[in-house]
């Protein structure tokens, strides 16, 4: 009898080297499906499959369903299932448009050189910074002890009526503090006029005018003779020693600020509280940023 060829390969009890071969193939196939299979379906990796959360996928940026609903309801003022196809392919061609001109501005870099994309950029992460302090409701107890720490913020605004006289050189600096002392002592007895101005031969400065707030009369003044003035009673008046001038401040009103309690103030707490813990949070990712950044500072300008 002729032997078969294929009885060798058709036998399992037999070892055929031809079907260890076949079925060597057969795996290695298999296993390059399944690879090819995970390679193009895996997250972050090229895929002609739109994911069902998502309506396009531009260079693998996936464009939201639930942003471009929003769109549609936005431009048109309708839902998905009422939209016309003209509606829909505007709003799809929008999207489209606006990602294609987001990736090539991040291919030309325009973060780095228009301004006012680096001010969008800075102001999301502010935002990002600052939500946590926003959302959180801090205690009454939070609150009363912020308020009590600084109390003084938490009150009505002072008004005053100050003139400032201005004293010319004189031989010494003695000489010129001697007549100012004189002149508020004058001025303490009896308010200012021309004729009592002219005899102490004494000039308004013209930084202040009639009733004004305090932080008016503050820039207007300087902070030294704002502390002093703050301090007059109605009436008074107060010799001070500038650098380069003797001044003496005339008080006709000083309405001081009048303290706010807790509840009067409480909203304003809140928002104080509030910008004082994003101001904080904010120094914290900036110093986080920049320890593990690399920042090289030119010697000019250190």
């Amino acid at each position: 009898m002729t032997p078969n060829p294929n009885a060798r390969w058709s036998h399992a009890g037999q070892v055929s080297s031809r079907r260890s071969f076949v079925f060597m193939g057969c795996g290695a196939l298999l296993g390059l499906m399944m690879a090819g299979y995970s390679l193009f379906t895996a997250r972050g990796t090229s895929t002609l499959i739109v994911p069902p959360e998502d309506v396009a996928l531009v260079n693998q940026q996936p464009i939201s369903r639930s942003d471009y609903l929003q769109q549609l309801q936005t431009l048109f003022g309708v839902d998905l299932v009422h939209a016309t196809r003209e509606q829909r392919q505007k709003v799809l061609d929008d999207m489209i448009r606006e990602e294609l001109f987001v990736q090539r501005g991040r291919e030309l870099d325009v973060a780095s050189t228009d301004p006012d994309v680096r001010s969008a950029l800075v102001n999301a992460v502010e935002l990002e910074i600052a939500a946590d302090a926003v959302t959180a409701q801090p205690s009454e107890q939070q609150l009363r002890a912020y308020y009590a720490l600084h109390q003084e913020r938490y009150a009505s605004e002072g008004v005053m009526s100050v003139r400032d006289y201005v004293f010319p050189e004189a031989e010494s600096a003695a000489a010129a503090a001697a007549a100012a002392s004189s002149a508020a002592t004058a001025l303490r007895a009896a308010a200012p006029t021309p004729a009592l101005l002219a005899r102490l031969h004494a000039s308004d400065s013209g930084k202040t005018g009639d009733e004004e707030f305090y932080f008016a009369a503050k820039i207007h003044l300087g902070e030294p003779l704002f502390e002093i003035a703050r301090r007059l009673a109605d009436g008074e008046a107060a010799a001070v020693a500038g650098a380069q001038a003797i001044h003496v401040l005339y008080m006709f009103k000083n309405k001081q600020p009048v303290p706010f309690d807790f509840p009067a103030a409480r909203d304003q707490v809140l928002t104080d509280y509030r910008n004082d813990a994003i101001g904080h949070l904010r120094t914290g990712d900036e110093a986080f940023l920049r320890k593990r950044a690399n920042v090289l500072i030119a010697d000019d300008v250190r």
